[in-house]
């Protein structure tokens, strides 16, 4: 057997780690909340097509200027394509920023103004939400019936510790929270799941072609035996979203910034915050083992 990494051996200082960003999390969670963007909150968007491409640095300063500086402005496609938001509901709002936009050398035309009510935005937070504790809910049933509870347990932690790291993040440094991060979250539960069971797979293999190996061990072997794999899904995926987070401009960068955190969450989740937890629920091999079912003699 190739050598075995012993993952396992820093668990106490990893479990230290992670109880800190947990707790630094849940405490901005708690006290700044999140900052919902107009997708949730409400607010006009206006798309605006210009001439030439447009300058965003620019057309912010000129908006803050003429009194509008909590408009997002942001490009949509082509660089001439720019698209403002702000929160209200004035029917004439997109009239008002075309108006303070007006007087520059780079002409452009208003191409539509859509309006998202707050009661529409609270919809969206509602479902959003119900959406990821039905997704976790499912997971699990799913792992429960697939592995056993124990398992569940723990990839359901290691998921909450995924989700809860990627919004403290937001929380703390105020970023927008809008329907692409939701998407990202939801993608991280994802892949952190992915990972998370093919370790426990291979824990549950060991059990039954290590005899002698207790739980600690096996999961160090496990951990081994699927590092390359775990590294290489890691590393590539942190390749591609890192070039969606430099070059895929404003609209995916709040949505390639979370499923960065994500994915590095998901990938040391995997390893030790759902290893811990099996740990923690002290599994043994005699868990694995499908209980006989007795035969009942149903003559008289």
């Amino acid at each position: 057997m190739k050598r075995v990494i012993n993952f396992m051996r820093v668990r106490h200082l990893i479990v230290s780690i992670t109880l800190l960003l947990m707790l630094a999390s849940l405490a901005s969670l708690a006290i700044k909340g999140l900052n919902f963007g107009l997708d949730f909150t409400g607010g006009t968007m206006v798309e605006l097509g210009y001439e030439r491409p447009a300058q965003l640095e620019a057309i912010r300063s000129q908006l803050a200027a003429e009194g509008f500086g909590d408009a997002v402005v942001q490009s949509f496609g082509a660089a001439s394509d720019v698209v403002v938001r702000m929160s209200g509901d004035d029917p004439q709002l997109g009239e008002r920023l075309a108006q303070a936009l007006r007087g520059g050398d780079n002409p452009f035309e208003v191409r539509r103004v859509e309006f998202v009510g707050p009661a529409v935005g609270e919809e969206l937070r509602d479902q959003g939400g119900m959406g990821m504790l039905l997704a976790l809910f499912g997971i699990l049933i799913y792992v429960a019936f697939r592995f056993q509870w124990k398992f569940s347990c723990g990839a359901v932690l290691s998921l909450f510790h995924d989700v809860i790291l990627v919004l403290g993040v937001f929380s703390l440094f105020e970023l927008t929270f809008d329907l692409t991060v939701l998407a990202a979250v939801l993608a991280t539960i994802g892949y952190s799941l992915n990972d998370t069971i093919v370790i426990f797979d291979r824990i549950r293999e060991n059990f039954r072609l290590l005899r002698r190996v207790e739980l600690i061990e096996n999961i160090n072997i496990s951990a081994t035996q699927t590092l390359l794999r775990t590294l290489a899904t890691s590393i590539s995926t942190l390749l591609a979203v890192g070039a969606l987070l430099l070059f895929g401009g404003e609209n995916l960068w709040g949505f390639s910034l979370a499923l960065f955190i994500g994915v590095i969450a998901g990938t040391t989740s995997s390893l030790y915050v759902a290893n811990l937890t099996l740990i923690g629920l002290k599994l043994t091999r005699d868990d694995l083992i499908p209980p006989v079912v007795e035969e009942v003699d149903e003559r008289p």
